[in-house]
């Protein structure tokens, strides 16, 4: 088993948004067009939209977007390979989590977190269980490049 290690947490500017892309690009099946990397930097909100850093290098990112004004929306996670097993991703997840818990977030109407997880993608849909996620609804063909095109909904009540 893998120790874990200190990480720390920092926001995504357009400084630094090509290490978004290097981290989506080895950790998701799917690429993202430039609007959504504009998107995550114009948001501004280190909250929803950060990385995980260890000894001052970027090991994984979490972008997340407020949706329907009750929801928030995990639009990406992602740890690079040699780091995962070692709680980056529980990590990333949590401090949306604490965020979304916060007084601030609440008193807004969030009221809960969910996310679109390939159907056959196991080892992600067991870490959101593991993390409170409830598997919901399939969506057939949400997917327009991946094989297989189907997604579950995952979700967490807050």
């Amino acid at each position: 088993m893998k120790r874990e290690i200190v990480i720390d947490f920092g926001g995504i500017t357009n400084d630094n948004v090509e290490q978004l892309r290097i981290i989506n690009s080895t950790s998701l099946p799917i690429s993202y067009a430039d609007g959504f990397y504009k998107d995550v930097v114009k948001a501004k909100n280190e909250s929803l939209n950060k990385y995980a850093y260890h000894n001052g290098f970027v090991i994984g990112s979490i972008c997340c977007r407020i949706q329907d004004e009750s929801k928030i929306y995990i639009m990406t996670l992602g740890v690079l390979p040699s780091y995962r097993g070692r709680n980056v991703g529980t990590k990333l997840v949590q401090s949306v989590v604490d965020y979304a818990i916060s007084e601030e977030v609440r008193s807004k109407g969030v009221q809960e977190i969910l996310l679109h997880v390939q159907i056959d993608n196991e080892d992600a849909i067991k870490f959101y269980q593991r993390l409170g996620f409830e598997k919901g609804e399939m969506v057939e063909n949400y997917y327009k490049r991946i094989d297989p095109p189907h997604c579950y909904i995952l979700r967490k009540k807050l």
